[in-house]
């Protein structure tokens, strides 16, 4: 990468990205764990397709983002500008007449919340000869805002839903309550348990947990942590790194 103007974008992103990776390494090694078993991705939902591509200049490798039509035009800004493929997850809840703009344009949806979602998703992929790698959401909080299994109901669905044809199960995705770490370290830790235990009952690897945010992603790296989603501190030059 050629050397940044330090007034620009581009550098700020990079100074960012430098120190997200150092709280990410230090956290990692308080827990005793590798810093390279973490990926964090950008959430980009709050910026355009111009910002995307800085940020990958800079050396981020994946985005992430929470609505299809977003997704969509940023896909068909980066394809007009000649800029080549770039690696998106689709992070936010999807609804089922939006499946179908979707599935084949992510790496990964990390917001399959139901049974029903994941048989509705396994269908459409079934129809297009495609596979989707998902996370299963769990609402480990139990807030009653937020949205995914409970972690009763997926014991109770995660046989069946494992083995829907169309799609792979990777891992587990929760959000924690805002504002308080002890609840945010409560629901992580929650999170990793419970994929332990489901690794026991389905056989799969699960390899991915997918949790933790701007306030919150050292203590979910501490708690287990693989892949992290970062908006505010990635793009926002008013957010502070705690």
């Amino acid at each position: 990468m050629d050397e940044l103007d330090p007034a620009s974008y581009e550098y700020f992103l990079a100074l960012r990205l430098h120190a997200i990776r150092q709280r990410i390494a230090e956290a990692a090694a308080r827990a005793g764990r590798d810093a390279s078993e973490v990926e964090a991705i950008a959430v980009s939902k709050t910026v355009g397709a111009e910002e995307v591509l800085a940020a990958r200049r800079v050396g981020w490798g994946a985005f992430g983002e929470n609505r299809p039509q977003e997704l969509a035009r940023k896909l068909e800004a980066i394809s007009a500008a000649g800029a080549g493929p770039v690696c998106f997850d689709m992070i936010g809840n999807l609804q089922k007449n939006k499946i179908n703009q979707v599935i084949g344009k992510v790496r990964l949806i990390h917001s399959i919340s139901s049974a029903h979602l994941a048989e509705a998703v396994s269908t459409r992929c079934e129809a297009r000869g495609i596979v989707a790698d998902v996370l299963l959401e769990t609402n480990v909080s139990g807030e009653p805002s937020k949205s995914g299994f409970a972690p009763d109901e997926l014991r109770a669905a995660v046989e069946g839903v494992v083995g829907l044809p169309g799609i792979r199960v990777r891992g587990l995705m929760t959000m924690a309550p805002a504002g308080d770490a002890d609840a945010a370290r409560a629901t992580f830790s929650g999170l990793r348990e419970l994929a332990d235990e489901l690794r026991g009952r389905t056989g799969l690897a699960l390899e991915t947990l997918s949790c933790g945010m701007s306030d919150d992603f050292e203590i979910a790296v501490e708690e287990g942590s693989t892949l992290v989603r970062l908006g505010r501190c990635v793009f926002d030059r008013g957010y502070t790194l705690g």
